[in-house]
């Protein structure tokens, strides 16, 4: 790769042309992924006080399991951010460290949420109890799918990292990675704030 094509002046991940204009591309994507995100809390507004003579909000949603959740995932958007930040250093190592511990509390809340999911059917609350369980369930479920999806891609830019080092090209695969891994945060956050903390008041 020719150095010609370089602006050193900015951050690695902003470097070559090429490269700024995928990460501009990827927050277009993200903004379509607000949008499927908006629709899911629409429907479960709409949804929620339809219970069907099933669970509600304050029979089954426990403060304490969602507080270890959210406290789990926002750590590991605070390691994100540490990793952002070694890789700004071209501190490659620390940044793999980090960001090894951001997938690994991005699994424990993946597995503290499936739990969740376990106890709620256990407590007859599935997804064909009612209107209100079913959004909840799709909600949540496809924030979760968007979580261990993020857990995938961050192994492969490990992997790549590992074998190719820390050039342009690593550096704005690993920058869109955490753009989107904020992105989830920010989202649980609205999870957090509506849906649990909203339907036990």
């Amino acid at each position: 790769m020719s150095d010609e094509h370089l602006d050193t002046s900015l951050p690695l991940e902003y470097q070559r042309n090429q490269d700024r204009l995928t990460i501009f591309g990827f927050w277009v994507f993200l903004a379509g992924e607000i949008t499927l995100f908006a629709t899911l809390f629409a429907v479960y507004f709409t949804l929620q006080h339809q219970t069907a003579g099933g669970p509600t909000q304050q029979d089954i949603f426990e403060l304490k399991g969602v507080l270890i959740e959210t406290f789990v995932l926002l750590t590991s958007s605070f390691t994100c951010g540490l990793a952002v930040f070694s890789m700004r250093n071209q501190n490659k190592k620390a940044m793999i460290g980090w960001f090894v511990v951001t997938l690994l509390l991005g699994l424990a809340f993946v597995g503290l949420e499936i739990n969740e999911f376990i106890t709620y059917v256990h407590d007859g609350a599935t997804l064909q109890t009612s209107g209100f369980l079913s959004a909840f369930f799709v909600l949540l479920g496809t924030h979760g799918c968007h979580v261990s999806l993020g857990i995938l891609w961050g192994i492969g830019i490990i992997i790549q990292l590992a074998m190719r080092g820390l050039n342009p090209m690593t550096a704005r695969k690993f920058f869109v990675v955490s753009l989107y891994w904020h992105f989830l945060d920010v989202v649980w956050i609205f999870i957090f704030t509506f849906v649990y903390l909203g339907g036990l008041i």
